[in-house]
């Protein structure tokens, strides 16, 4: 892909008045008038994006730049133009990158239900030249989901990224995604999703979470089924092709695949994962709504806890995850080395099983010295297991061996 010049920055004298202090910022391969986040903090406890009239956060740039890069190897992949829609645009910034960075976009519909935010996301529109291919409207997200829930309406790519969960728009998104489109999902309402508030959990993704040392894996893997679930009502499958954990948020992307059939198959994949708080042992027990869960611990003899329903099939598509690996090497981000590290590391667990083991925390209880990560991976390699790093956790092993077989290695290494 060719990397057009960079255009300067705006002068701020010819910035429009917005009713809030603003200023111009660079982004990937964009540049963004953005609400001036330091005016709208008035205690150090203050969490400034929340406090500005329009919604931006830049401590999110990771996920806009994995977003271009997931995007990007979705439509090589599809070989034909795009339809994109972010319903929670804010300031423009994801879809205005997305119609800047991605090839054959065809267009991009940006809506925010704030005024104030769908003023400057046309105001940077107009900045980035990019009028003929990004729309914005000022409405409510299920209103504009909805009313291109029809056939030839339909968009082949749809971004929720929401403050907090996506679960409310859910189901206006599957209607309004394409057969064979792609949709992703951010949730930054980790508390829930991570077992601190259960109950919350439970009422938005129909899920029970555990608070166990792979929490995280276990929030996504919620999501996942939260999402299966909501596109089954509709006769609609849906694909695992990527997830990423990341500092406060947790991000799947998964792709359609229409009909009461495929919708079943879906479903297959969603189950329960039980827990023994007292020795590690962990299993995945598949079947939803109805499985087998066990009352007792096999290894120890103790009680279980039991997280779901969750996906408990393959979260990354691993041929997907080295197109976005090829992508991101053509491409020079500020944050170059994470993104990297970050793609290589999932695509090394893609084929590996769910949940892993926190290193520390097993040495902690056995009182053991703790090893260096890759002599515990490869030990277990040795004894015939697949094992591997995680991104979830850079103290974490993901490994087919049991929680008893990980404490053996453990205490000979």
């Amino acid at each position: 892909m060719v990397v057009p010049p960079r255009v300067p920055l705006m002068s701020s004298e010819n910035m429009e008045d917005f009713g809030f202090p603003t200023e111009l910022i660079r982004e990937g391969r964009v540049e963004i008038a953005v609400p001036k986040l330091e005016a709208f903090v008035a205690l150090p406890s203050d969490y400034a994006p929340s406090k500005a009239p329009v919604f931006y956060n830049p401590a999110m740039e990771l996920n806009r730049d994995i977003a271009v890069l997931a995007l990007q190897a979705y439509q090589k992949r599809l070989g034909e133009e795009i339809y994109v829609c972010e319903p929670l645009a804010g300031c423009g910034l994801r879809g205005i990158r997305f119609a800047k960075e991605v090839d054959s976009v065809k267009k991009v519909l940006l809506n925010d239900l704030n005024p104030k935010a769908a003023k400057l996301a046309n105001f940077n529109v107009k900045l980035n030249r990019v009028s003929k291919r990004v729309v914005v409207e000022n409405d409510d997200a299920n209103l504009i989901l909805s009313t291109h829930a029809a056939p030839r309406k339909r968009f082949s790519f749809i971004d929720l990224d929401p403050f907090g969960s996506p679960a409310p728009y859910m189901d206006s998104a599957v209607r309004a995604l394409r057969n064979g489109g792609m949709i992703a999902l951010t949730a930054t309402d980790l508390a829930p999703l991570c077992g601190v508030h259960p109950k919350a959990c439970i009422r938005k993704y129909g899920a029970r979470p555990l608070r166990t040392e792979y929490c995280h894996e276990l929030a996504v893997r919620i999501l996942a089924a939260s999402l299966a679930r909501a596109a089954a009502k509709h006769d609609v499958g849906v694909k695992m092709v990527f997830a990423h954990s990341t500092d406060h948020y947790i991000r799947v992307y998964a792709v359609s695949q229409y009909g009461a059939r495929k919708a079943d198959e879906t479903l297959r994949n969603l189950g329960y994962i039980v827990h023994c708080f007292n020795c590690f042992h962990r299993e995945t027990v598949n079947g939803f709504p109805q499985a087998a869960i066990p009352n007792r611990c096999p290894e120890c003899g103790g009680s279980v806890e039991t997280a779901g329903p969750l996906w408990t099939g393959k979260l990354i598509d691993k041929q997907f995850c080295e197109l976005m690996i090829t992508e991101a090497s053509e491409r020079r981000f500020k944050q170059h080395r994470r993104i990297m590290k970050l793609l290589s590391t999932i695509r090394e667990e893609a084929e590996l099983p769910p949940t892993y083991y926190v290193i520390d925390k097993m040495c902690g209880k056995l009182k053991a010295q703790i090893p260096p990560i890759q002599r515990i991976v490869a030990a277990l390699k040795s004894r015939g297991f697949n094992a591997g790093k995680t991104h979830f956790n850079p103290r974490g092993v993901k490994s087919d061996a049991s929680a008893k077989t990980v404490v053996e290695t453990l205490k000979n290494l």
